[in-house]
Parts: C-alpha cells; structure tokens; sequence
C-alpha cells in the first residue's frame, strides 16, 4: 500500500506511430506530371534540333519513297492496287509505330531517372508520359503521310476505318507491351540492349513491309504466322483495299502476345524497380 498523500504512478498508453495517410492513386496528380513528362520530352527530343516535328514526318516518308522507287524497278506492278508507294507506306507505318514505341517505352524509366526521385513521379508515370507522347505522335505521322499520298497519287478507295484503327491499336499495344518489359530487361541487363537491337533487325523483312503474306509458300505463310506484326499489317492493307481481306489475321493472338510481356513487365518493374535505381 502507498503512503497518504502519496502520488500513485500514472500508466501511460504506449506511443504508436503515426500512420501514414493512405494516399492511393489520384487520377489528376498523375495527369499532371504525365502531361509535364510529355512536354518535357517533347522539347528535349524535337525543341532542340532544327526543323524539331519535321523530321518526325520526313523520315518515314524518305524511307517509304525510297523502298517504292526501288521495288518498281523490280516489279511491274505492287502485289496489291497500282501504287508503290501506297503499298509501302501501309506495311511501314504501322511497323513503325510498333518500333517507336517498343523502343521509347523500354527507355523510359533510364531517361526519366532523375525526375523519379520526387515523390509525386512514379516510374508507371514516366511509361505512360512515353507512351503517349509517341502514340499520338506516330498517329498523327501515319494520318499525314497516308493521306498525303492518296492524295498525291489519286488513288480513289473506300477505307475501311475499322480496319485501320484495329492495326494502330494493335500496334500500339504490342509496342507497349514489348516495351515495359524491356524497360526493365535493359535496366537489369544492360548487354540485352544490343542482343534486342539485333534481333529486332530481321523483323523489317519479315513482318509483311515489302511483301504480301498471301503471295509467300505455304511453309513460309506457316513460319511467319506467328509473327504479331504481319496479322496488323495485314488489317492495316485490309483497310485500304476494299479487295483484299486479311483472313490469316488474328485479333486475338496478337493481343495474347502483348499482354504476355506487358504484365510480365509491369510485375518486374513494380518489384524491382527501387534496386534498379539505386545501381
């Protein structure tokens, strides 16, 4: 028993910290450092150099003018309508898309590095800020040039815009797709850089640019079936020419083959990303 008078002790509560207020993802905060992402990128890649968005649009063309002026020496006639160029430019352009975005997006993480080190950028933002950026880019390169040669050439058809929008988008999936998980292959292994650049050479030959998949050996249309990119160069040509209809082409199995990457990616990046880097 205590002394009268006594102070008997006081039992404290035990201290807890603090919980940190669950902020989760907030849409406009996003929206707002990926549009500052984009124009950031776009003053670095095209506010610094002469003509800036001009070359966007007069490198696919040259390459396009280029490959038509040499396979109509070859051949009388395109396998396709009575344009080489026409012809060309459906098999480039969305190939190019694939291309830009695959390969943008892949370095996305490594050319927004700095900026990560804010707590209000994410590395899921730097993605998606790339993405976008030349997404709409490319869009807006392909709806120029595609529309600047029928009407250069006159070439009168019915487009099929269903077709048209299927072979953007998939391309624009599959570029995704590829990218994100390169985005994190490059970072965690820098030699995989270069092995992708060579390996991604042959694809220009095989993905349906120069040639029609219906005019190849059966063993030969067997093999480049599973190539994603000839089924949306095949939609994109299925667009333009009402005669022509893509019936080797599958929605589905290009779809499977980009999100296979894309969540794979996505999971290695949410994972590791913080170890990337700190390298």
């Amino acid at each position: 028993m205590s002394a009268p008078g006594a102070e008997l002790p006081v039992r404290l509560p035990e201290a807890r910290p603090l919980a940190q207020p669950d902020r989760g993802w907030r849409p406009r905060a996003a929206l707002r450092t990926i549009v500052a992402l984009m124009l950031r990128e776009m003053s670095t890649r095209y506010g610094r150099s002469p003509g800036g968005y001009i070359w966007a649009v007069v490198e696919p063309l040259a390459g396009i003018l280029m490959l038509a002026i040499a396979f109509s020496m070859l051949m009388r006639n395109p396998p396709l309508g009575s344009s080489f160029v026409l012809f060309k430019a459906t098999g480039m352009m969305p190939f190019m898309l694939y291309g830009a975005l695959s390969g943008s997006v892949g370095h996305a993480v490594q050319f927004s590095r700095p900026l990560l080190q804010y707590p209000g950028v994410t590395w899921l933002d730097a993605i998606l800020a790339r993405f976008l950026l030349n997404a709409l880019t490319m869009t807006l390169v392909t709806y120029l040039i595609l529309t600047g040669i029928l009407v250069w050439t006159g070439t009168r058809t019915v487009l099929n815009m269903g077709d048209i929008a299927l072979s953007m988008g998939l391309a624009a999936v599959l570029g995704l797709g590829v990218g994100v998980l390169n985005c994190y292959l490059f970072m965690a292994f820098p030699v995989w850089e270069q092995a992708w650049a060579i390996l991604n050479r042959p694809l220009f030959l095989i993905s349906g640019v120069i040639f029609l998949y219906e005019g190849l050996p059966k063993l030969v249309q067997d093999i480049l079936w599973w190539n994603p990119l000839i089924h949306i160069t095949g939609l994109m040509r299925a667009g333009f020419y009402p005669m022509y209809y893509a019936s080797f082409a599958s929605v589905t199995f290009v779809l499977v083959v980009a999100l296979i990457p894309l969540v794979a990616g996505l999971l290695l990046l949410r994972r590791h990303h913080l170890d990337l880097l700190n390298r």
